[in-house]
C-alpha cells in the first residue's frame, strides 16, 4: 500500500476508535472485515496506531491543536506505529514541519495529564492506591504487554514448549512465577504453530494464570468456573485437574461460550461442561447448591488493570459505570457462594485495579457471610510453591490477604483475588 493511502486508512481507523461506541478491538476487527485487501503489515501498522493514539489520546489531542488538516489525521500521524520514513513519505511540507516541532516538546515540559494520560477521576484514584509510585504506574499503562502465553501441562511441558518455539524462531522464556506461564517479546503468528494448533499452548496472561492456580483445583473434584467467559482459566483449571471431575463453565453469555468450543478442541480437555445462564440465581445454580469443591468468581468489572492491552476502556469507563458494576459483582459473588460445600473454596477475582471493586466486595462479603473463613492469599500461593508469593499480595492484617497484581512491578495486568473456605 503508498504511504499517503496507509496513512489515510490509519486516519480513517483512529476517529471510529475514539468514537468510543465501541471496545476498539471489535473495531478494529470489523474494518479489517471490510477491508480484506490488506496485509499482515498493513494490519499491523493500523491496529498498533489506533491504540496508540488510544494510549495517548490527551497528548496527542492537546498537540493536535496546534496542526492544521483532519482532526483524525493530526492524531493518526501523532501515533503512526510504521516505520519514521514511511510516515515522511505520506506527509505534506507543512505537516513535517508540524511533526518535527511536536517531536521537539519534552515530556518534562507537559502537563501532568499530558504525561499520565488517564481521566482525572481514575488517576486520582489510582495515586490515592500507589502514592509516589504513580508516575511508575501510568508509564507502564502506557506500553503494550508483553505476550504470555500458558502451556497446556495435559500434554505439553514447559521446557519442550519453549525450544520448539524456538526452532520455530520464536524467543520465549518463563514467566517469573505461574509455573505454567511463556513470555513471548514479539508478537509472532501463534495459529499457523503445531504448538498452538495441538493445544499444547494458550493466549493468557501471567496474571490471569496465577488466579486459575489460585483455585487450586484437584483430580476427580466438582468445580465451576462462574463467569467463564471465553473460557481461558476454565482451561487452565481442567488441565489442573488432569481431565478428571467435572468442571462446570458458567457465563451469561451464550456468545462469550461459543468462542470457548474452539480453545476446548484443541486443548484435549473432556472433563469441561459449558452451560449458558439466564441469571446468577439460574436454576443450575440452584441444583448445584452447597454441592461443589471449588468455585472461581471472575467477575465482570471495569476491566481497568488491562489499560495495557484495552486503552479504549480508560475512556469508555466513569465513576458511575464503576459503581454499577459493583452492585452486579456483588450479587454474583453471594450466589456463586451457594454453591461451595463445606471445606470447600471460593476466589473472587477481577482484572480492576480499583478498591470499589476488589477489597471493598472481598470485605463486604466476609461481613456478610460469617460461615465462610478468609484464607491468606500469599499463604495459599506460597503452598502451591510459587517464588516470592509475598510480593504477590497485599492488605489485610498480615499484608499478604489479598492478591494484588501491579502492571508496573509484576509486568501483569492489574489483578485482585481474595480466597476463602466454606466451614
Amino acid at each position: 500500500m503508498h504511504p499517503k493511502a496507509l496513512l489515510e486508512a490509519c486516519a480513517e481507523l483512529v476517529q471510529q476508535v475514539m468514537l468510543l461506541q465501541h471496545p476498539a478491538d471489535s473495531v478494529v476487527s470489523r474494518f479489517f472485515r471490510q477491508h480484506r485487501n490488506l496485509g499482515p503489515r498493513e494490519r499491523a501498522t493500523l491496529a498498533e496506531t489506533a491504540y496508540t493514539v488510544l494510549r495517548h489520546k490527551l497528548r496527542f489531542e492537546a498537540l493536535a491543536r496546534s496542526g492544521s488538516g483532519a482532526r483524525e489525521r493530526r492524531l493518526a500521524i501523532l501515533g503512526f506505529a510504521g516505520p519514521r520514513t514511511l510516515l515522511q513519505a505520506a506527509l505534506n511540507p507543512a505537516e513535517k514541519t508540524w511533526l518535527q516541532e511536536c517531536d521537539a516538546v519534552q515530556t518534562a515540559d507537559l502537563l501532568p495529564q499530558h504525561r499520565h494520560n488517564l481521566p482525572q477521576w481514575l488517576a486520582e484514584a489510582l495515586q490515592a492506591q500507589v502514592g509516589e509510585q504513580f508516575d511508575a504506574l501510568a508509564a507502564s499503562l502506557l506500553a503494550a504487554a508483553p505476550l504470555d502465553l500458558r502451556v497446556n501441562t495435559l500434554n505439553a511441558k514447559r521446557e519442550a514448549v519453549i525450544k520448539e518455539l524456538a526452532a520455530e524462531g520464536i524467543a520465549a522464556e518463563a514467566t517469573p512465577y505461574s509455573p505454567w506461564g511463556l513470555r513471548v517479546q514479539e508478537k509472532p503468528a501463534l495459529t499457523r504453530l503445531d504448538a498452538f494448533q495441538q493445544g499444547r499452548i494458550e493466549v493468557q496472561d501471567e496474571g490471569s494464570q496465577l488466579l486459575a492456580l489460585l483455585l487450586d483445583a484437584k483430580r476427580g473434584e466438582m468445580v465451576v468456573d462462574f463467569c467463564a467467559g471465553a473460557g481461558g482459566k476454565t482451561l487452565a483449571i481442567g488441565a489442573q485437574m488432569r481431565n478428571t471431575g467435572r468442571l462446570y463453565a458458567f457465563d451469561v453469555s451464550a456468545h462469550r461460550l461459543e468462542a470457548l468450543k474452539p480453545r476446548l478442541a484443541r486443548s484435549g480437555l473432556s472433563n469441561v461442561h459449558p452451560a449458558a445462564l439466564a441469571h446468577e440465581r439460574d436454576e443450575r445454580v440452584k441444583r448445584l447448591a452447597g454441592k461443589i469443591d471449588r468455585v472461581l468468581v471472575d467477575a465482570p468489572c471495569s476491566g481497568l488493570g488491562t489499560l495495557r492491552r484495552n486503552p479504549d476502556l480508560k475512556w469508555r469507563q466513569n465513576a458511575q459505570s464503576v459503581a454499577e458494576l459493583t452492585a452486579k459483582q456483588t450479587a454474583i459473588l453471594d450466589s456463586a457462594a451457594r454453591l461451595v460445600k463445606s471445606g470447600g473454596r471460593l476466589v473472587y477475582a477481577t482484572c480492576s485495579m480499583l478498591p470499589e471493586e476488589n477489597e471493598r466486595i472481598a470485605e463486604a462479603f466476609q461481613q456478610a457471610h460469617p460461615d465462610f473463613v478468609a484464607l491468606d492469599a500469599g499463604d495459599t500461593l506460597a503452598q502451591l510453591k510459587v517464588d516470592n508469593a509475598a510480593s504477590l499480595c497485599a492488605g489485610g492484617a498480615t499484608g499478604t490477604q489479598y492478591v494484588r497484581l501491579w502492571p508496573h512491578t509484576h509486568q501483569v495486568d492489574g489483578f485482585f483475588a481474595a480466597v476463602w473456605q466454606r466451614k
